[in-house]
């Protein structure tokens, strides 16, 4: 049986929430139908210090959803194609979010979202009570590898060198 995160879950710091995410239930309704897909892939963006977070030049109307209080939803558009889904971790005022970039059977987070029918309106879902978008937890804890993150060559060396992408081991 599993449980539906709650508000506590998602207070975690984002390099903490990434790997606490790994294994659990990413989970959608459409109509009558809901998925659910396991975590398997995800990344951590953590303050306006990390130069490879969208939050990092201070607060505007796109991150202004990533200084509320861990639990909602930010999904922003990438290269004008993709939407991204991403997981607000911590504290309100503080910054940080977790990227799902990977579920079981689809790699990428352009793809998930796609198979997952999400989009702009789910933006700002809080997910411990919505009834669309949330995530569970079975009891799964998988092993695990942690890695630099891909995709930010905007960011300074250091924090292109953090291991902040966590990869469920197969």
């Amino acid at each position: 049986m599993s449980r539906r995160l709650s508000v506590k879950d998602y207070r975690k710091d984002a390099v903490t929430l990434a790997r606490y995410l790994l294994g659990k239930l990413l989970c959608r309704k459409t109509g009558r139908k809901i998925l659910k897909l396991r975590i398997s892939e995800t990344e951590a963006y953590y303050g306006e210090e990390d130069t490879a977070c969208h939050a990092h030049k201070g607060k505007t109307d796109r991150t202004a959803i990533m200084y509320e209080d861990g639990g909602h939803a930010y999904i922003y558009l990438c290269y004008g194609v993709h939407w991204l889904l991403n997981v607000v971790s911590g504290k309100k005022d503080f910054p940080e979010a977790v990227l799902i970039r990977s579920i079981e059977g689809f790699n990428g987070p352009g793809k998930l979202t796609k198979q997952l029918q999400i989009d702009k309106s789910l933006n700002k879902e809080n997910l411990a009570e919505s009834k669309w978008l949330w995530i569970e937890d079975d009891g799964k804890q998988p092993v695990f590898t942690a890695a630099k993150r891909i995709g930010i060559d905007y960011a300074s060396e250091k924090d292109k060198n953090r291991l902040w992408r966590f990869t469920v081991d197969i």
